[in-house]
């Protein structure tokens, strides 16, 4: 294996200078358990019993090693938990004479902060990683997270320098509640940076700075065994970078499949992983999963694809009540109240329910990132200019891990699951943002033209497929006869007056509802996580558009159906 070992899906939390009992905040620990179902560890750490680092467990590879905390004899006083892969491990390994003393991807963490420091380890790491680690000799504490976010951390510190870390908002909530301090927020570690804290011999945490070791579109600075080549063209390069990005994220025990839309993304990315298993000699098929109501459009595209490539193909039939009635715990789950990420997390929730009880598949591939970086959504048509579109699709890219990137994260992790996304890699993402924004841009009136047209003549999808108009995953799981966003307004509509709309500038005044069904997916959230509408940033919707009142792309004058 040269990309890695030992990796493992987690949901890690710690707690730094807490007063009180330690073990009492034993269940708020437990309500991460969806991350990792096969085992938990939470220690304390010698000479500050007032610390505490947990750890749950879903194993992808090995069961022999791979528990944290992980502390090797190499740096005894160093304590470090991950949630993430590092697939260069065994490179950098090899690069700087690491003699690791594990089969762990996050040993390499360890070493390579001893030889550069937290921000330079960081800048070595090819990879998705949300990390704590503690060094009991310089008495820091470091909170580190991948560029684009995608695997999550979140944090609380109080004015006392108490500081709890947690995978998600719920991991923390109740130990806020406990301090009772209301002045201090939950907040996201920022995506792409270390949060370097000083570590008081109370055990409580002085944040000393925030360092950003690698922005969006930056070159990184490790070497990626497949690398661009000048030697050839731009659509050859985009082929061999987006294959590598499949690759390197494909090594597991566990078993691997494909959430399939049936759209452009996540078909290139079930195609290249099913080319890839058949190059590496992997015996069993891949299975394929997609969902939708009863004559979705997504259905029909999906089983077009999976009869091409020859996957074990599921469908998920859902019903608009089945929908519905998943609403309020779907919100509870994401952690958002965004109109447009509830609605397709609904159906993401729902298949990856289904994966979880009815298959033996554990990791799971998605297209996420890729209407980002390729300029995939359909407003993108109405760039006033080439570098508007590239600030926009630039944008995006860094408030992912708001929507998209939170939405694939907890619908698939709560049930036990891990999701890869290979558009977000490092290698393919920085290559694709240095071609000029000309050639990015949508083109003969289709989007992601220039990635289309680089998978052109190679029979890896079916042409309709390659050629499908964009269809927004939340409006690709609906019926041919209605929308499953106006399923949603009116099962809505009786549930928010016209009274409650026309004061919610006073009930939420951060991120004002502007329709019924926004105001419901409030309330919903303010029930679970009250006073935490900081989480997300505004709610998404289509630039361009003068006038736009929906984030749907079924709403817009560019859409064309499929």
């Amino acid at each position: 294996n040269v990309f890695g070992s030992n990796l493992n899906m987690c949901g890690i939390w710690a707690i730094f200078g807490y007063e009180g009992d330690t073990m009492e905040l034993l269940p708020t620990f437990q309500k991460i358990r969806g991350r990792g179902p096969d085992c938990y560890r939470i220690e304390n750490i010698n000479h500050f019993k007032n610390c505490c680092l947990g750890f749950h467990r879903l194993s992808i590879v090995g069961d022999k090693d791979g528990m944290q905390p992980l502390r090797i004899k190499q740096f005894p006083h160093l304590w470090c938990i991950t949630n993430g892969e590092i697939y260069n491990s065994i490179q950098v390994g090899k690069e700087f004479n690491f003699d690791f003393q594990t089969s762990v991807d996050i040993e390499s963490i360890m070493h390579l902060y001893d030889k550069f420091g937290m921000v330079g380890a960081c800048q070595q790491l090819e990879g998705v990683f949300a990390t704590i680690l503690m060094d009991t000799a310089s008495k820091k504490v470091f909170l580190c997270r991948d560029t684009y976010g995608v695997r999550p951390a979140f944090y609380l510190q109080s004015s006392g320098g108490f500081l709890g870390v947690s995978s998600e908002v719920k991991g923390l909530l109740d130990v806020q509640q406990k301090l009772g301090d209301n002045d201090f927020k939950i907040n996201f570690v920022p995506p792409g940076s270390v949060m370097e804290f000083d570590l008081l011999e109370n055990g409580t945490c002085r944040l000393n700075n925030v360092t950003h070791f690698h922005k969006i579109g930056d070159v990184p600075r490790y070497r990626s065994l497949v690398m661009p080549d000048p030697e050839q063209d731009v659509l050859a390069n985009i082929r061999n970078l987006l294959e590598a990005a499949v690759t390197k994220r494909m090594h597991a025990e566990r078993r691997i499949g494909c959430l399939l839309s049936g759209g452009l993304d996540s078909s290139l990315v079930t195609g290249l992983m099913c080319q890839q298993m058949k190059r590496s000699g992997i015996a069993y098929p891949v299975q394929t999963f997609a969902i939708g109501m009863a004559d979705s459009v997504d259905l029909a595209a999906a089983r077009q694809v999976a009869a091409h490539l020859g996957t074990e193909h599921y469908e998920v039939n859902f019903t608009p009540e089945a929908g519905i009635a998943a609403v309020d715990e779907v919100i509870r789950v994401i952690e958002s109240y965004d109109v447009t990420t509830i609605r397709a997390s609904v159906g993401m929730f729902l298949v990856s329910k289904y994966v979880s009880e009815n298959t033996d598949t554990t990791v799971i591939f998605s297209g996420e990132g890729a209407d980002e970086l390729c300029q995939g959504y359909i407003y993108f048509h109405k760039q006033p200019s080439t570098e508007s579109g590239d600030q926009e699709s630039r944008r995006l890219l860094n408030d992912l891990h708001y929507y998209d990137v939170l939405r694939a994260d907890r619908t698939i992790s709560y049930w036990g699951l891990e999701a890869r996304v290979p558009f977000l890699d490092h290698r393919f993402g920085n290559y694709f943002l240095s071609l000029p924004a000309e050639e990015r841009r949508p083109k003969e009136n289709i989007e992601k033209y220039i990635l289309r047209k680089a998978f052109c003549g190679t029979g890896l999808i079916p042409d309709e497929i390659l050629w499908r108009p964009k269809e927004a995953f939340s409006d690709g799981v609906s019926s041919r006869a209605k929308a499953w966003f106006e399923i949603l307004q009116e099962e809505i509509e009786s549930k928010v007056t016209d009274e409650m709309l026309a004061s919610a500038a006073e009930t939420f005044p951060v991120n004002t509802p502007f329709t019924k069904e926004s105001y419901y997916y409030r309330q919903v959230f303010s029930r679970h996580y009250p006073d935490h509408d900081h989480l997300i940033p505004y709610f998404w919707m289509p630039k361009w558009t003068p006038g736009a009142s929906d984030p749907s792309a079924r709403t817009l004058e560019h859409y064309t159906p499929n």
